[in-house]
């Protein structure tokens, strides 16, 4: 599942714990590769099973690679942190096949809340663009239902 990860920032790694939790993910083959504080980059190879009626990935798909990268730039300090709202532009369709990489970055936060941008790539052409808008609820991973 995960095949490598980078931890560019201290020993403690809550994205990490939360992804190794997150069986949607993982169970698509959705891979960690790095994470910091209020960063993460992920990969998913766009296999058969993920493609529409057009034989091009299903939006559905890229927009839950883009939210899983969101989760753990979003969780990367703890407490738990959860969507609080997000949405997705697509730019430029992907085929079967493709690996795809999404890269999130924090772009602020403020109280309780953050604002988030991942952008997700083939290669160097972007396919989409997501903006997540994050609200922490005080617990800790353990402590959640």
């Amino acid at each position: 599942m995960v095949e490598k990860v980078t931890r560019t920032t201290g020993a403690t790694a809550p994205a990490e714990a939360m992804f190794a939790a997150d069986e949607a993910s993982r169970g698509l083959g959705i891979e960690l590769l790095e994470h910091g504080e209020g960063t993460a980059v992920l990969r998913m190879t766009v296999t058969a099973a993920m493609v529409n009626g057009h034989r091009i990935a299903h939006g559905g798909f890229v927009f839950l690679l883009a939210d899983s990268a969101f989760a753990c730039a979003c969780n990367s300090r703890g407490p738990v942190t959860v969507a609080a709202g997000a949405d997705i532009t697509f730019v430029a369709p992907a085929h079967e096949g493709d690996v795809l990489v999404a890269r999130a970055e924090e772009r602020v936060r403020f109280g309780r809340s953050g604002i988030y941008d991942v952008s997700v790539l083939r290669g160097d052409q972007v396919v989409a663009e997501f903006r997540g808008r994050s609200r922490s609820i005080g617990t800790t991973t353990k402590e959640s239902p």
